[in-house]
């Protein structure tokens, strides 16, 4: 596990093993930024010469490595693009990403000094959260040892005001974040809706939620028709687990729903080989779920927070479902299962059922719902519905904050008529395939009442990498969404 700490050292004095420095482009060449001051003069006024000798032009990301020569502490520097954003008005999601690739582009040096600007208690936590994420690696099942070991102590140089508090916040949501990615790579094997339910049970109590667990009998005698439907064709039941945590000076309560499928087959409607490789990640919504809640009540925010994680795995069978089956959900509302691959929302609607129970001010389902949002939006881009346009634009503007890409999306009235059932008060799929993003949003919507504020993030493409890194995202589960929940909390706990 990666430690940091603060240290208001100069950089060209630290003792480490490697000094990353953040690097502007500009017409006259590139040029260092605020954070390395006095890094010149200690290389002997060498350091324009040397970045271009590299060919470096401080376009963001980029990444150049020197070595010193003993003229510093550290025998390496590694100096990463800003891109041409003047001093005092940078992006934190730019040194996010920015400490995030160096750090990356150091996997196998034991520490490193992180000497980007960081003037501000803002740019300081901007700063530390990249550095940590991006010192993620997933190596739980590798035998052979060939792989370089992340970064193992990062020291993030500043002297802001604020700083330590902005580093203790870092840290929690990086904790939170590296589980909800250990979780979604987890191969199925290892992480079923059971397994899924101890450890939020073993880790909630831990960080002081309380934690209620409803098992398969639960479940059928609660009359949660849509969690028991799509969990019924595995011989791993699912599972439906209740975080909460509460503040007594809270006036303000948050629900939050994730989709568990802990593996998706597509049942029997199966998807093909293709796209079924990386189902796995299919449980990211209630990972970024329980990561959020952890981070809520580590934080202590001021504000009442529900979590529900809805566990099942979609697996053929004699048992499964079929293509024409009707359960009865939560609501009481009846259900014409169309295709067995439209089972997230299934599983939702039983959650959004109870989490009103708890009569929220607000609740927000997360999801790797649909392909369709990644046709719409791309693999890097959340899609945001709501009942209500002001919660959409909040919840977009609370990603924004984190540097988690989310975009505002419609529910058209229209697309409704496309899930009549001919025998259910209502159908899982419409079937045309245009604008399906959409229409699993209304079919959700269906079951929030009236006057209640609901939400509904499709994560699809987020959940899970399947590309290269980039900046402090790893290849594989991303813990998306799981900071854009968290600074939602923060908004109502403010």
């Amino acid at each position: 596990m990666t430690t940091v700490r603060l240290d208001s050292t100069a950089p060209a004095s630290i003792d480490t093993d490697a000094l990353i420095i953040g690097i502007h482009s500009g017409p006259d060449g590139p040029r260092p930024a605020s954070g390395a001051e006095g890094l010149d003069e200690a290389l002997g006024g060498k350091l324009a010469a040397t970045l271009g000798a590299l060919g470096v032009k401080g376009k963001p990301g980029e990444i150049a490595k020197f070595p010193t020569f003993g003229a510093l502490p550290a025998p390496v520097v590694v100096a990463v693009g800003l891109g041409d954003a003047p001093a005092g008005d940078l992006d934190p999601e730019t040194l996010r990403r920015a400490a995030g690739a160096a750090v990356r582009a150091l996997a196998g040096t034991a520490r490193a000094a992180v000497a980007l600007p960081a003037g501000t208690g803002g740019e300081t936590g901007a700063v530390a959260v990249g550095a940590l994420l991006g010192a993620y690696d997933f190596t739980r099942y590798r035998t052979n040892g060939d792989r370089p070991a992340p970064v193992a102590e990062l020291t993030v140089l500043s002297g802001a005001e604020g700083g330590a508090e902005a580093l203790a916040r870092a840290e929690v949501l990086a904790a939170s974040v590296t589980l909800v990615r250990d979780l979604v790579n987890t191969p199925p094997s290892d992480l079923w809706p059971a397994r899924f339910a101890e450890i939020a049970e073993e880790t909630g109590t831990e960080a002081g939620l309380s934690v209620e667990v409803l098992d398969e009998k639960a479940l059928r005698e609660g009359g949660y028709g849509g969690i028991v439907a799509v969990g019924q064709g595995s011989a791993r039941p699912p599972r439906l687990v209740r975080l909460a945590y509460s503040h007594p000076e809270a006036d303000k309560t948050l629900a939050f729903v994730g989709k568990g499928i802990t593996f998706d087959s597509g049942g029997l409607s199966l998807k093909p080989a293709a796209a079924m490789d990386w189902m796995k990640s299919d449980m990211g919504g209630a990972g970024a779920v329980f990561g959020a809640l952890l981070a809520i009540a580590r934080l202590g925010l001021k504000v009442n927070a529900v979590g529900y994680l809805c566990l099942a795995e979609n697996m053929p069978s004699g048992t499964a479902q079929r293509p024409s089956d009707v359960f009865t959900s939560y609501s009481g509302k009846t259900v014409e299962v169309l295709d067995t691959d439209a089972e997230g929302r299934l599983v939702l609607i039983d959650g959004i059922g109870r989490a009103l129970e708890d009569a929220p001010d607000v609740i927000v389902d997360v999801a790797t719902l649909t392909g369709a949002q990644i046709v719409a939006l791309g693999w890097r881009t959340a899609g945001v519905m709501s009942n209500d346009d002001a919660l959409r634009d909040e919840v977009v503007r609370a990603a924004a904050d984190q540097g988690e890409a989310a975009w505002g999306m419609p529910l058209p009235e229209e697309l409704r008529k496309g899930l009549d059932s001919a025998v259910a008060d209502i159908a899982n799929l419409q079937p045309e395939r245009w604008g399906s993003m959409l229409a699993a949003g209304i079919f959700l919507k269906e079951f929030v009442p009236d006057g209640t504020r609901w939400a509904h993030i499709d994560m699809a493409g987020p959940g899970f990498n399947k590309g290269e890194a980039h900046g402090y995202t790893p290849k594989g589960g991303t813990g998306a969404i799981t900071r854009t929940l968290v600074g939602l909390a923060e908004r109502y706990a403010r």
